[in-house]
């Protein structure tokens, strides 16, 4: 490492665990780049981290449902002498229909914003990471990837290809001193079931399932900074990881298909 300050590359840092994840590094003097599709968030977050703590923050609106978009991104921080330290792959959404009732081209721009961008984007910040000899990646996953697969959803199996692929990276990167972690969360407070309109259903979930951001990132960033490839924030959310795995899959199956609590009618 050198005393140059690191940069942080943040996907979905407009609100939650994204937004999160910014207040979190700008407090250990990270520089930042921010991307989200919503520029005017982006700015007003970057003017707020700037003058709490005195941080480079730039910000870069795009939509990682466009497959332009992670070359991008990786091109605007070199041109901005901003190499990437640490990339932060949170950006993410869950489709609110069934799979035959939802047309193609929403389905394939949520596999590209959560499986094709992410892992775009690892492959084109990870060389520099490597010349470096230092790197934090940090993809977000979900305790659903532990879990039986939800009727008509991509979203389980989407976090299911993140965690195994993030542990793959693990293992090949870490000799090189890059650390690559898949993030597990739960139910978190954040804009993500207003947006699937899910929200009903959500608010009637008991409240001990719940966790704010700010947890979820602070276990994630030590976890990666310790080089722990798999993190599952919250003890109820570890137990529910533990509880879920073993199942065979044949109840897995049965399981899913009868308690997925967003189920579509």
């Amino acid at each position: 490492m050198t005393t140059t300050p690191c940069t942080a590359l943040i996907t979905g840092a407009s609100a939650g665990i994204g937004a999160a994840f910014a207040h979190h590094l700008a407090a250990n003097g990270y520089q930042l780049l921010l991307v989200a599709r919503r520029a005017d968030r982006l700015r007003e977050l970057a003017t707020q981290l700037t003058a709490r703590h005195d941080v480079r923050c730039e910000v870069f609106a795009a939509d990682l449902t466009d497959s332009a978009a992670p070359a991008a991104i990786v091109d605007y921080a070199d041109r901005q002498g901003l190499p990437v330290d640490v990339l932060i792959n949170n950006a993410g959404l869950s489709g609110k229909t069934a799979f035959a009732d939802t047309p193609w081209n929403a389905l394939a721009g949520e596999i590209q914003l959560m499986v094709t961008a992410p892992t775009e984007l690892a492959h084109l910040v990870i060389p520099g990471m490597k010349n470096r000899h230092w790197g934090r990646i940090v993809n977000l996953s979900s305790v659903a990837a532990f879990a039986p697969p939800g009727a008509g959803l991509l979203y389980t199996g989407i976090k299911s290809y993140v965690l195994d692929t993030s542990q793959a990276l693990d293992m090949e990167l870490k000799h090189h001193g890059i650390h690559v972690t898949a993030l597990c969360p739960g139910f978190t407070r954040t804009e993500f079931h207003d947006v699937m309109g899910t929200r009903d259903k959500a608010d009637h979930l008991p409240r001990i399932l719940w966790q704010q951001p700010d947890a979820v990132v602070a276990e994630g960033w030590d976890a990666v900074m310790k080089g722990k490839p798999v993190c599952v924030p919250g003890i109820v959310n570890k137990i529910s990881a533990v509880a879920m795995k073993p199942l065979p899959v044949r109840l897995g199956y049965l399981l899913g298909k009868t308690f997925n609590p967003f189920k579509n009618s």
